[in-house]
């Protein structure tokens, strides 16, 4: 499995404690209101479509989600949020990118590289790393529900770009344009993936072990915390025994 992969099902595993400390359904109102500023229909806005489908999917109430889109789309008063994406290195020069919704862009900046230069690492400037990632749909399937020809077939045939053997999982790459596509007929299949989401892939993975590796846990998993974080991605790998002792 990816490092990408591997650290998702970690958080995953996490999921409990993020929703109970209300992390999930802060992230998604203000995914979902950012989205809505280009359109309040999700059958008309991919982007909204998937935020409504993950708020769903996390028992978020309707009436919040409706709220959250009226704001977006100016039909409620609501909090002006900005966009950033910061860059930076971790332990051991793992490259990592931190997607931010804000209403306040100095005081999540400070956050941010505080977190970074607290648990060994240090934030960069503009474009310092955001050009070893590509933007792909990452759609991972459990390798006991499929046979991978058979989900190939479905994969190309849908318009998808690659499909990888990693560890129990199956790793569909697509572009972000045919990830909706090759979502629904991957679901069509009878087949629920164990994640799907537009994500920044890094070209190449660097593995840590040991105190390095903790060290990144740790920086991760604050930034994750971090409340105007929307997403990280990084190009960290580790090995599965290092991954069974985290998670």
């Amino acid at each position: 499995m990816s490092g990408h992969s591997k650290w998702h099902s970690i958080k995953h595993k996490k999921g409990a404690l993020d929703a109970k400390r209300g992390k999930i359904f802060t992230r998604l109102i203000k995914e979902i209101t950012v989205a809505a500023r280009h359109g309040g229909d999700p059958d008309k806005n991919p982007r909204l479509r998937k935020a409504v489908a993950d708020a769903k999917a996390v028992n978020m109430p309707a009436d919040n989600i409706k709220r959250a889109i009226q704001r977006g789309t100016g039909e409620l008063p609501g909090i002006n949020y900005e966009e950033i994406t910061y860059e930076g290195y971790g332990p051991g020069g793992v490259a990592i990118l931190v997607e931010v919704t804000t209403d306040n862009r100095n005081r999540t900046v400070s956050e941010i590289r505080t977190l970074f230069g607290k648990h060994g690492g240090n934030m960069g400037e503009a474009g310092s790393v955001n050009w070893m990632f590509h933007k792909k749909g990452l759609i991972v399937v459990p390798q006991s529900a499929a046979k991978e020809d058979d989900l190939l077939n479905i994969v190309l045939e849908s318009g998808g770009e690659d499909l990888k053997s990693e560890g129990d999982v199956f790793e569909i790459i697509t572009s972000p344009e045919a990830f909706d596509a090759v979502l629904e007929a991957v679901k069509k299949a009878g087949l629920e993936p164990a994640s799907a989401q537009i994500s920044m892939l890094p070209q190449n993975y660097i593995r840590l072990e040991g105190t390095p590796a903790n060290q990144m846990f740790r920086l991760l998993e604050a930034l994750d915390d971090q409340d105007d974080v929307q997403n990280v991605h990084s190009n960290f790998d580790f090995d599965e025994k290092t991954a069974d002792v985290v998670g």
